[in-house]
């Protein structure tokens, strides 16, 4: 009771040192979210050292009006920033708006179908873009221009399928499918038909054609900072309500919140300021063609793990169409199982939150801006090292049903080293535990590899015998 009370202080700048671009803190794990998601460290570092006490104000960003002139500072430079970062031509409004990019389909057609024209297009390439035609349906007419459903949405059907209607209201697409993995690699021709974009997941990762668009909408909380905001870059002309419908509520009107400078009511002040670091950030490391760069380097180190692992790992999605953002992929063909125990053996890396979306199963790596490369080819060595153990362990339970995985003896591994030839195909005899014998020849069509068996390309026979006999 009568001991002096300890004084608390301020954290101090002075006190910070710099860390190298991309270093993980210790404690701290590689988050493979699809979203929220990992952010840069240097930008946690940077609002941790703010959180207190913002600039000398005596408070945090989070207890301080938005109407202050200290916020407003903060909101103007985040706008200019962004404006910058992006490219954004002098015609476009950016909006803020909250409610995520989810509320944004239900935005659309409320402030575009009051007009004449009262049908949209939708391009449905995954589980988003198929919520957003679903939701459009509720206030009007939305029309399905392609649908790749049929494939798991695993492709993006050819443009000679879609079918485009020149009066539609607009012609909508989700430009990279977080939970499928697909995307789109340019912007899709859709004539003279207003073009918007859902770019939630593939926002900041590359340089956008803002000129193409009437509108392009994207949530924050992938590429660009925390939940709670999605940030809108609009054509004049989609912003000045003429063809709102009368039910559109007033917080849904984009009209209302362009000309309320997105201050309609209390914004998500957080999450702007936040935004706006992280804008400071991209700026500093060299803009969109930094985090271009970096997505290539990441998703192709992890493709070429899957790739390279002669169907041990797969991934569902055409080349043609596959996300650098969203990495979906399966072991042995969906072994839940194993995917189980990748799951957990990842864990023990620091490689987290890799379980595939609850509606898909299987696998996925997010590879947002804030996932270093060094994430990415620690995840590599361990699918790498995960198959590898797994092809010289005895699966428990039924070999039968083990999709392939067996027992080796170092028999197997003595073999793999010189396989003799026989008719022009190898064969690979060799001692298994328990009494079992198989015999191994490689689908040469499909591996491409010669005549040195690989996990994913063998013919596996097994059978309790005692001795093995070329031929069977």
């Amino acid at each position: 009771r009568g001991a002096p009370r300890p004084q608390f202080r301020f954290p101090s700048p002075q006190r910070h040192r710099p860390r190298a671009r991309g270093a993980m803190a210790e404690g701290r794990v590689y988050n493979f979210s699809a979203g929220p998601s990992q952010m840069p460290l240097e930008v946690l570092e940077d609002v941790q050292r703010e959180l207190v006490n913002y600039k000398g104000t005596g408070m945090s960003i989070m207890e301080m009006s938005h109407r202050s002139k200290e916020f407003m500072a903060v909101y103007t430079e985040a706008e200019a920033n962004l404006r910058s970062v992006f490219d954004v031509p002098p015609e476009y409004k950016v909006i803020f708006v909250q409610g995520g990019a989810t509320l944004q389909f239900a935005a659309l057609p409320l402030n575009t179908l009051g007009g004449a024209k009262t049908k949209a297009d939708y391009l449905v390439t995954g589980q988003w873009s198929e919520k957003a035609h679903k939701e459009c349906m509720k206030y009007g007419t939305g029309q399905i221009v392609c649908n790749s459903k049929p494939t798991k949405y695993t492709t993006i059907p050819d443009k000679s399928e879609w079918k485009l209607d020149a009066e539609a209201a607009f012609a909508h697409y989700c430009m990279n499918e977080t939970v499928n993995g697909v995307e789109f690699k340019s912007i899709p021709d859709v004539g003279d038909v207003p073009l918007v974009a859902d770019m939630s997941s593939n926002f900041c990762s590359r340089s956008i054609e803002v000129r193409k668009h009437a509108y392009i909408y994207a949530g924050l909380q992938k590429n660009l900072g925390p939940a709670g905001l999605s940030v809108g870059i609009i054509r004049e002309d989609f912003a000045n309500g003429k063809n709102e419908m009368n039910i559109c509520p007033t917080y849904c009107s984009w009209k209302i919140c362009a000309d309320n400078g997105s201050m309609y009511n209390t914004p998500a002040c957080w999450t702007m300021y936040v935004m706006g670091e992280y804008l400071k950030y991209t700026k500093k490391v060299g803009g969109l063609a930094h985090w271009d760069e970096l997505a290539d380097k990441k998703s192709r180190t992890l493709y070429d793990t899957i790739d390279g692992s002669d169907g041990f790992y797969r991934c569902p999605v055409d080349k043609s169409c596959r996300s650098r953002m969203n990495v979906p992929f399966t072991i042995m063909g969906g072994n839940e199982e194993l995917e189980k125990k990748f799951l957990e053996g990842a864990k023990k890396v620091q490689l987290y939150t890799l379980a595939g979306h609850r509606s898909v199963g299987g696998c996925r790596a997010s590879l947002y801006n804030g996932m270093p490369l060094e994430g990415v080819e620690k995840l590599s060595d361990f699918m790498k090292s995960f198959m590898d153990e797994t092809g010289t362990e005895t699966p428990r339970g039924d070999r039968a049903r083990a999709r392939g995985l067996v027992a080796v003896s170092s028999a197997w591994r003595s073999a793999m080293g010189a396989v003799p030839r026989q008719e022009g195909r190898a064969f690979v005899r060799a001692r298994a535990p328990g009494g079992f014998a198989f015999f191994l020849a490689p689908r040469r069509s499909d591996s491409g590899r010669g005549d040195r068996p690989r996990l994913g390309h063998c013919l596996w026979t097994l059978a309790p015998v005692q001795e093995a006999r070329s031929g069977t």
